[in-house]
């Protein structure tokens, strides 16, 4: 089993400070393996039918536990978060770990109930920091999923996220409650790899797609909910610049993206006409979560003349940002200097496959994509000029 110490030990802070936790996440990504690690007393699966039946009857089979109690895919009886509330004010000895995999609905449903009482943790799949980061090209090419990741060759990890794009089509969204055909969530979610990493245009992608606009926002809605697709959004800045403020669009699994976009070898990313894509995609994942920051923390930054950043975002105090390149030797650009100046970035770093970080001009230097094994530590990332 593939360790998640950097999880393990955000999570344990939140339990030792909320009464309830919840672990929110894409099916498969691994929730139930990391709640197991913390040697929970009862643990119930709603996917499970005995347990659903034992919990048929939620306040008598609840309230006279303590300890740790694990409640799996918790989104499926959203009568429970009223009565957690009340078990968690009156039962001091109580802690719940719960786990979910439609964010939507599950943090508007505890957050009515259970506000002030509850702390979230997201797990995607594996990421560098669990894997090592000589491990970058695998993950980029399999995806996070544990059991793609896992896999004894690409054509295992092919064959099961076929089988896991298929299941949660047919499956897991109809489970949720959202009643959009299969087949045209499949056909949707194809298209939208071909807006990965782009400026996401809904008046064109309507059209392209033969739907109404609120139909597009609605599709998009449900795949964001399911954490099948990151919508990044721009970051305005009060400035006379023409600013770009529509989101930027990208599949977050980079198993998945090559997946749908049947890209299902390294020679065929390699080849593959998606590959500056894949890379931005891959890359913006991994730094998001050595960055540690909120999903509406983040931003990317664009103007109508061609100067951007891919991520930015404020810490102690000051700007900053990450620019990815898919290059052996990046350069400064006269886009990443205006960037620098008009954000009055701190640092600006560009995120590459390379092994070598050095200093490109000052607060400005590459960053390798191996070197992301740890949280974000500010000054060690700098590399001076």
């Amino acid at each position: 089993m593939i360790a998640r110490p950097y999880d393990q030990a955000a999570l344990r802070v939140l339990l030792d400070e909320f009464p309830v936790t919840a672990i929110l996440g894409p099916r498969q990504s691994g929730k139930t393996t990391l709640a197991r690690e913390f040697g929970a007393q009862h643990v119930f699966d709603l996917e499970n039918p005995t347990d659903q039946a034992v919990l048929s009857d939620p306040k008598l089979a609840l309230e006279s536990l303590s300890g740790l109690i694990v409640i799996d895919e918790i989104q499926r009886v959203p009568e429970l978060f009223p009565l957690l509330r009340h078990l968690v004010d009156t039962q001091p000895d109580q802690r719940y770990l719960i786990l979910g995999s439609a964010s939507r609905d599950l943090i508007r449903q505890s957050s009515e109930s259970l506000a002030g009482r509850i702390a979230y943790h997201e797990l995607q799949g594996f990421q560098l920091a669990d894997v090592g980061g000589a491990n970058w090209r695998k993950l980029w090419l399999y995806g996070g999923l544990p059991r793609a990741f896992t896999a004894g060759s690409e054509a295992q990890s092919k064959r099961w996220r076929d089988q896991y794009i298929a299941t949660f089509l047919e499956r897991d969204i109809p489970q949720l409650g959202i009643t959009i055909p299969a087949a045209t969530l499949r056909r949707f979610w194809i298209m939208l790899c071909h807006y990965h990493g782009q400026v996401l245009n809904y008046a064109e992608f309507s059209r392209s797609f033969g739907v109404s606009d609120m139909t597009i926002r609605r599709y998009l809605e449900v795949l964001e909910g399911t954490f099948m697709v990151r919508l990044l959004q721009p970051w305005h800045a009060n400035l006379s610049k023409r600013m770009v403020k529509r989101p930027k669009l990208y599949v977050r699994d980079s198993g998945l993206f090559h997946s749908l976009t049947a890209i299902h070898t390294a020679h065929d990313l390699a080849t593959h006409n998606k590959l500056g894509a894949s890379w931005e995609g891959f890359a913006l994942e991994q730094a998001a979560r050595s960055i540690g920051k909120r999903r509406e923390e983040m931003f990317f930054w664009a103007t109508h003349a061609g100067a951007e950043v891919d991520l930015f975002w404020q810490a102690q105090g000051g700007n900053w940002g990450i620019e990815i390149k898919y290059s052996s030797a990046p350069r400064l650009t006269p886009s990443m200097s205006n960037a620098l100046n008009d954000l009055d970035l701190r640092h600006l770093w560009i995120l590459y496959p390379g092994d070598k970080a050095y200093g490109l001009a000052p607060r400005v230097s590459t960053l390798p994509i191996q070197s992301l094994t740890s949280p974000w530590s500010y000054p060690d990332r700098a590399v001076e000029h």
